[in-house]
């Protein structure tokens, strides 16, 4: 053994050949900590010293090959500020540069996943041997930084400007084949014949046959492209990755200036240029709050395992009610490959839903993600029934018929006497109450909420509701079932409409309070889109549905009559209720705050209408002026405040999993950390004295509460920091 560490071990074989493997102790993959690269240091000072060695091969012990850095050290790592950083970075490339320049020809065989400063050590060595099932990719972008440990230097060496733009602005995972094609790596093979693959490219090395200096040569040299060249490869794709991005997200076009200016540079100072722009970047709070993101979506899948440990197996599943939203629910299903039965008592509902299924793997195989043969054995998953005749073997029923209290508990009574005593209820509803709709249930425990969010294909989150007699085998094994489908849960607690609509609403009731005291409600949707909403308040009424808002709105109003109460603040109605009385509904019938034309791909296009405009007109006795500031606080506000209260009332677990929910559920800016971290970040003294200001003026929907009062008296947060 020529090294022994925590993480690292470094072994000579037979062929004089050091063989170093990661192997994290008590770590499910490996990771790049400070304390890992530190051991790599020493190991790689081990082989230095050890006489005779031939050749150098890194591998992995575990399933994945290195997932990255260790993502929970980078908001401590940021504190310490630019200087430091770079500091850091210059060490680590120290060591990396170590691998590059060993005396010996060095290859990395990939097993399975090698993510960003997984990626970057498997860029340092002369080659590359690649499972056929495994991947590689720098994601730091995603994350708000870059890649800041050679991979800005090393990979455009290896692939070209252009691919590595690809790559690194668009934060991808690549499949092996794509990763032979570009050049990424010297051999694709089967798992089992990995190492001995990788040992065959250090012989051949060593007989002269591949010349490992020559490739070293090229991966530490300028970039081989002409002025010319590089002003197409990198002008073009700064305008094409800024359009993508953003105005909110710096780094994919941050990385590409960064390739663009070391390209004309040796290693060291290509590196040296990297570093300072990753450096700057921690700097923002975008990183920050992306960064933070990876931390709570950490936090919701530990959550997650923990309920998967003691679920039931969902072998096969049923959903009551076919249409749009059934039919999207048995697609998601049987896509992900969950058998499931589709039931209605209409023929024409079971051809809507088997219509949406077919439709949304049409899509998929239209962009090559599926075959035909693909598409018909998943389809086979999809089950249509006019009967219950072979629901007794049903593990678990979503209940997806009309949003209507009577109509469903009389459903899932009679689905629950048809069904086995452990099979799983679960009701996709967006407002009614799980402990209401459990009254008439002979087994309660079994019972519990699943709130899909429309359109249920493209749509992350689903909300897990827990009633007052629901058991924690019905939410484990609902979690299982959403975790099959490939959706995110989030357990909440039950209370009129859970967590995502009830914190919705009072931004909604923000928006009517606008344009009631005369905002222009296209200028509110543009404020709130440029702020980072994907969409703005009206539009995003037009998409839910007037009617759906009406009926949501009367269901928070019942619960919340202090601050959401239905109507204006004059008594008066609100500018939903404005329009679905005047039938406009939205886009489901072209007609809302905005009208809705078919574009070139057949998707509805919101267009100005005055007919909108005239009847929002007609609530304000005084048209004013807002500025944008104005805007953002009395919208934010009161989404900010429910936020809070659904955490001081047990609705939700953890400030993690309540910001989770917003941005996969209703799109709250991913950029902004999500609504406990956007007051974080506010400061909670500055934030109750904005909501103070606005409460006197607007009333109950912007007041505080008593404990985040004494949260910004104490100098507290909802994140440590």
């Amino acid at each position: 053994m020529i090294y022994q560490g925590n993480a690292i071990t470094v072994a000579r074989n037979g062929d004089d050949i050091a063989i170093l493997t990661f192997d994290l102790k008590d770590g499910s993959v490996n990771k790049l900590s400070t304390a890992v690269v530190a051991e790599l240091s020493e190991a790689l000072e081990a082989v230095r010293s050890e006489s005779g060695i031939k050749g150098l091969m890194l591998r992995s012990a575990k399933e994945a090959f290195i997932v990255g850095a260790d993502i929970t050290e980078f908001h401590g790592m940021f504190e310490d500020g630019e200087a430091a950083i770079q500091a850091m970075l210059e060490r680590v490339h120290g060591i990396f540069n170590g691998v590059e320049d060993m005396p010996f020809p060095t290859v990395t065989a990939i097993n399975g996943l090698a993510l960003g400063g997984g990626c970057e050590v498997v860029l340092c060595t002369d080659f590359r041997v690649m499972s056929d099932t495994a991947k590689i990719g720098l994601p730091e972008t995603k994350l708000g930084i870059l890649p800041g440990w050679g991979g800005c230097v090393r990979l455009p060496r290896l692939i070209g400007a252009d691919n590595a733009i690809e790559w690194i602005a668009g934060g991808t995972e690549n499949r092996a084949d794509a990763c032979l094609k570009v050049g990424a790596v010297d051999a694709v093979v089967p798992g089992d014949q990995l190492e001995a693959a990788a040992l065959d490219i250090l012989a051949r090395a060593n007989a002269g046959e591949l010349d490992f200096e020559a490739r070293r040569r090229e991966k530490t040299s300028p970039l081989k492209l002409n002025s010319i060249e590089q002003m197409m490869a990198f002008e073009t794709a700064k305008g094409y990755v800024a359009g993508k991005a953003g105005p909110h997200y710096p780094a994919p076009v941050e990385s590409i200036k960064v390739i663009q200016k070391g390209a004309g540079e040796g290693r060291e100072r290509a590196q040296a240029i990297e570093a300072k722009s990753f450096g700057k970047l921690t700097q923002t709070d975008v990183s920050f709050n992306l960064v933070g993101l990876f931390m709570n979506d950490q936090v919701v899948k530990k959550k997650g395992n923990e309920y998967m440990k003691q679920a039931q197996p969902v072998k096969q599943t049923a959903v009551l009610g076919a249409g749009i939203m059934g039919g999207g629910i048995a697609y998601q299903s049987a896509s992900k490959g969950t058998p499931i039965l589709m039931k209605d008592i209409k023929e024409e509902a079971i051809e809507l839903g088997l219509k949406e299924a077919r439709k949304l793997f049409g899509k998929q195989v239209e962009r090559g993600r599926l075959t035909t043969d693909g598409m018909a054995q998943k389809l086979s998953n999809i089950r249509p029934t006019l009967s219950y005749g072979d629901f007794g073997h049903v593990d678990l029923v979503v209940e997806a018929v009309v949003e209507n209290p009577k109509v469903k508990a009389g459903v899932l009574a009679e689905v629950e006497a048809q069904v086995s005593e452990s099979t799983i209820l679960a009701s996709n509803t967006s407002t009614i109450s799980i402990t209401r709709l459990a009254e008439n249930l002979k087994r309660p425990e079994n019972f519990c909420g699943m709130h899909f969010f429309n359109p249920v294909h493209r749509m992350p989150l689903v909300e897990v509701i827990r009633g007052e007699r629901t058991s924690d085998a019905a939410v484990a094994a609902t979690v299982a079932y959403a975790r099959a489908m490939g959706k995110t849960p989030i357990v909440v607690n039950d209370c009129p409409g859970f967590l995502v609509n009830r914190v919705l609403f009072p931004y909604f009731g923000g928006f009517s309070l606008l344009v009631e005291q005369g905002a222009d409600f296209q200028r509110v949707d543009k404020v709130m889109e440029k702020f980072g909403w994907p969409m703005g308040p009206a539009y995003l009424l037009d998409v839910v549905g007037m009617d759906t808002a009406v009926h949501a709105n009367e269901v928070m109003a019942e619960g919340f009559p202090d601050r959401m109460a239905q109507g204006g603040m004059n008594g008066g109605k609100t500018a939903i209720q404005v329009m679905f009385e005047n039938d406009r509904l939205g886009q489901k019938n072209d007609k809302g705050f905005y009208a809705y034309e078919e574009d070139r791909k057949g998707k509805p296009k919101k267009v100005s209408d005055e007919q909108a405009i005239e009847l929002v007109k007609s609530l304000a006795a005084n048209p004013r002026e807002f500025s944008d500031e104005d805007i953002i606080a009395r919208m934010m506000v009161p989404l900010c405040l429910e936020t809070v209260r659904c955490l001081e009332d047990d609705i939700v677990g953890s400030a993690a999993e309540a910001d989770m929910a917003l941005i996969y559920g209703i799109g709250f800016p991913p950029f902004r950390g999500g609504a406990l971290r956007y007051i974080d970040a506010m400061g909670l003294p500055e934030f109750v004295a904005l909501a103070d200001g606005l409460a006197d003026e607007l009333g109950a929907l912007y007041a505080p509460t008593e404990r985040l009062r004494q949260m910004a008296n104490n100098g507290e947060t909802f994140y440590a920091r």
